[in-house]
Formats: structure tokens, sequence, C-alpha cells
């Protein structure tokens, strides 16, 4: 037997435009968690998309336990006893916990039907095993993204996998979600399992990871003892230059109040509350951060703020403008800038070219337009060419990339690069760094920073603590629909903030504007 699970020598494999993998080689132990760490678009998923055969490669071998094997389809790598728990989760919404862990491996009765009941059990089973708490009959749409996480572990479980590929897995989950993961990830490997884990979390990488394999621009620039090796080593050997991870930065200069919202009730999906009598102020030249714990209202106060949902009471002003019922291009037009949570549902037209989406808000303007009113083309090719490297956006056609093609890192960059390049009055940012490295991270924050410091007003929401803390000149926390405290952000710190996240009401007063509606 060999002493690595997984042995990748010499893989190459090319895209129309882009290099993917030059050359790599990877190896992973036996019962190890095993990081593949990289900049977005750095070539870690298509790697682990050839190991799990949704990709072939141009060149190079593939061992799995010491045994040169062809993956041919992700079939033959459940048979090798290879899994992978994706970005994005491939779930049926409407079917229960059990059936989408089944789906395509049903087990039969006598009679030929879809034996459930047995099903059930394994699954309790193997969720008591592995300590992951799962409720076999819950139906898909009404667990969280959290647990919907588990769901997708269980189903490579329950197909015997051994050796597990999880691609970015953090990237939507609550910090509390996050720690319960890590612990899942220990006692998989406890339990005799191998991990390999796609991350740019350098914080990850050190709480969980034995060994670690730093992969740029589609080659390989090392493998390294994680116990061994600090973040900002990795983080210099992942982008190829030492990175700040704390932002320097000036003194706020708050002006006249941009964003007023007064006494706002917004309702949710099911029928409840899910924001109720919130208040706010964000004035030029400052950024308001929302903390919270995911499901407390800030994704449904962001959309009500940019129109994508209607409010049930309440007031939202723009530069003392009424657009409480106003349209979503009204409030474009009026000077509102949106960088939205979800990047595929409302950030981006997926089946277009990058340089159309970068022009989705402008092109009706007339630099874009030729005489008969059509679409100049060459000019909006031209802005995607001015942008690409600005935001170091990795599109392997250059601005005619389909947006669809494109890693979840680089399609993130592309709706950052279209919004702060139009430097709004007014930009409400929700979670603007997800699936970002930390090169990019840093790049972000210091244009968000930019453009406070040219006046612009800017809110902020993110379930990153330390985002919130670094980069926001005021704190607001909500909890429960609410807002129960906003602090200065210079006085501010994790635990004062952490219990305002869990609902206790902040009383002391602070040197910062006061918002209306709260004790601040």
């Amino acid at each position: 037997m060999s002493d690595y699970a997984i042995e990748m020598i010499g893989i190459t494999k090319s895209f129309p435009g882009v290099l993917a993998n030059d050359d790599i080689t990877l190896r992973v132990r036996d019962q190890e968690i095993h990081a593949l760490l990289g900049e977005n678009g750095a070539g870690k998923s298509t790697l682990m998309s050839i190991l799990f055969g949704l990709y072939q490669a141009d060149a190079g071998t593939i061992k799995v336990r010491g045994r040169p094997v062809q993956i041919r389809d992700p079939n033959h790598a459940t048979a090798l006893g290879i899994g992978m728990v994706h970005q994005h989760f491939k779930l049926v919404h409407n079917f229960t916990v059990t059936e989408n862990i089944i789906l395509g491996s049903e087990p039969r009765t006598k009679t030929g039907d879809v034996d459930i009941r047995s099903a059930e059990r394994k699954v309790e089973e193997l969720s008591r095993i592995y300590g992951l708490n799962v409720a076999p009959k819950a139906l898909i749409e009404q667990i969280s993204v959290g647990m919907q996480q588990r769901v997708e572990i269980l189903k490579i479980l329950y197909r015997n996998a051994d050796i597990l590929i999880f691609d970015e897995p953090t990237a939507v989950l609550t910090p509390q979600e996050i720690d319960e993961l890590m612990q899942i990830l220990r006692r998989l490997r406890n339990e005799g399992k191998t991990i390999i884990l796609i991350t740019h979390k350098l914080g990850e990488i050190k709480q969980v990871a034995d060994r670690c394999t730093i992969l740029r621009r589609g080659k390989v620039i090392d493998t390294v003892d994680v116990a061994t090796t600090g973040e900002m080593e990795l983080a210099a050997m992942m982008v190829g230059r030492p990175v700040k991870f704390k932002l320097d930065k000036a003194p706020a200069q708050p002006g006249k109040v941009v964003l007023e919202i007064e006494n706002l009730c917004v309702q949710g999906a099911h029928g409840a509350m899910a924001v109720q009598d919130c208040s706010l102020q964000v004035r030029e030249g400052e950024i308001v951060g929302i903390a919270g714990v995911d499901g407390n209202g800030q994704s449904e106060l962001v959309e009500a703020l940019t129109g994508l949902r209607p409010i049930a009471s309440g007031r939202i002003t723009a530069d003392g403008k009424d657009i409480t019922r106003a349209s979503i291009r009204e409030r474009i037009d009026a000077g509102m800038g949106h960088i939205p949570e979800d990047r595929h549902k409302y950030g981006l037209v997926l089946k277009f070219r990058l340089d159309e989406n970068l022009v989705l808000k402008t092109y009706r303007h007339g630099v874009y337009r030729k005489p008969l009113g059509m679409l100049d083309m060459e000019k909006v090719s031209n802005n995607a060419e001015r942008l690409i490297p600005l935001f170091d956006i990795r599109a392997g056609q250059g601005p005619a990339t389909r947006a669809m093609s494109m890693s979840g890192g680089n399609q993130q960059k592309a709706i950052l690069a279209r919004e702060i390049d139009l430097s709004p009055r007014l930009l409400v940012v929700a979670q603007p760094t997800r699936g970002l490295d930390v090169g990019a991270i840093e790049n972000i924050h210091a244009r968000l920073l930019a453009e406070r410091d040219k006046g612009r007003a800017i809110l902020l929401v993110s379930f990153e603590l330390d985002e919130i803390m670094n980069l926001c000149d005021r704190i607001a926390a909500m909890s429960k629909g609410r807002i129960v405290g906003i602090v200065d952000a210079e006085h501010a710190d994790e635990h004062r903030i952490g219990a305002m996240m869990a609902g206790y009401v902040q009383e002391e007063p602070t040197a910062a504007p006061a918002a209306s509606g709260v004790q601040a």
C-alpha cells in the first residue's frame, strides 16, 4: 500500500484562452487533511474536478492508493471511494434529507419499491457516527444552509467515500456553522477519512489542516507543513507579494446624511416580520457596518433598500428624496449602487459576456450607443479592458468570456468592478468579499475606503466580524430583525459586538453621529 491516498502527477489542463493547471503534482497522505490554497482562478477547483471525473486532464497521471487510474466520470470516482462536496450545493429543495442522500442509489424492497425506511435508518446512523445531527425526514427547503452542507457530506458518506473533497465549504456559512464544520472535518479524519480542503481562508487552514499545497496561476508554488508555517507566509506564497491584514485608514470625515431609514418594517418569506422598526442613518464620508448572525433580517433589509422587496411600513430617503416606493431603476438613477449577497440571482446575467455584465447599469447611456440606438460593442469591450486589470478579474477570453464560465471569486470581482467604478453617492454592499482570497480582499477593502474618502456613503452588511471591525467607522448590530445598538468602531471589540448580535441592547453613548430609533 502507498503512503499516499491520492497522487496527481504532472497534471495539465487548458481551456480556451487559459492554462488552468500547468504540470501540477499533488500528493495527499492517507488520513490527513490536506489544504489546497490559492487565489481565485489559481486552478484549485479545476484540479479537484479532474480528480472527481468532471474534467479530463490533457496530460498527467492519477494514482489512488498507489494504483494508476483513469477517472472517466463522477460515478467512476465514487466507485474508487472519492466524494466531492461542491461550493454550490446540488440538492432538490422539495425533497427530504433522505431522498436527496439516496438519489441515484436508492435501496429497494423485494417488490421493487424504494425502501425509504431503511434508508432513513442508515442516514440516522451515519449522522450519529459522524456527529452531523441531521433529521432524515426534514425537507431541504426548511433547513439552514449549514445543515444543507451536512446533507451533502452525508451523500458521499452514504456511498462509502473515504477520500472527501471540500470545495470552498465555508463560503456561505455563518461563523458558528464554520466552527461546527471544522469539528466535523476533524472527526472525519479521526474516523479514517482523507480530506482535501479547497480554500483561500488562512485561518481555517491553520485550524484544521495538516499540510497545504499552494497554487498560483495554475502552478504549484510549494507544499508545506501547516504547523510550522505562518499565515503571513502562506498569504505571500499565494499572491506572490506581502499582504496587509490590517487596513491603514484615516479617520472618517462624515458630512450630511445620504441614507435615512425610518421605522422600517419588512416582511420575510414566510409572512413574519423579518425587519422590525429599523431606523438608521448613513452619512457621506463614512462606512456604516451591520453585524449579525445570518437570518436576523440583514438580507431583507438590503432587499428593501435596493427595491428587491416591498416594505410593510416605514420610510427610506436618499439625499432627502423619498425613495420608499421607487423602482430599482429610479434608485439607480438617484445614485444608489448595490453589491448583492447572491451574485448569481441579482449580480450577473450568467449567459452574458463579461463586458456586457460590466455595463448592465450604464448601457442606456449615450457613451455606449451608436447613432441608431444600437450598442457600440467596441466601447463596451474597451470598458471591460479597462476594468479587468484594475480589479484583477481572471477571464480566459477577456471581455468576451461568458460570466458562467468564470470562477465564483472572479464573478464577484466583476460585480465589484461594475459597482465601484460607477462611484455612486450611496453604495449598499452585502457580503462583498465572500469567496475572495486575501489579495483580492485587500484590494476591495482599499477601494471601498477610497470611495469613503471621496465622500461617498457606504452601508456594509457582512457576516465576517473581522471585516466589519476592520473597515467600518460605525457598527450597528442586528438581532431578530431589530438594530439593538450602534457603536463607534474605534471603541468596539469582538465581545461587545458579539453581545449585541446576541440581542443585548447597547446603551453607552458614542462619539459618532446619533442614529434615530436606537440608543447609540
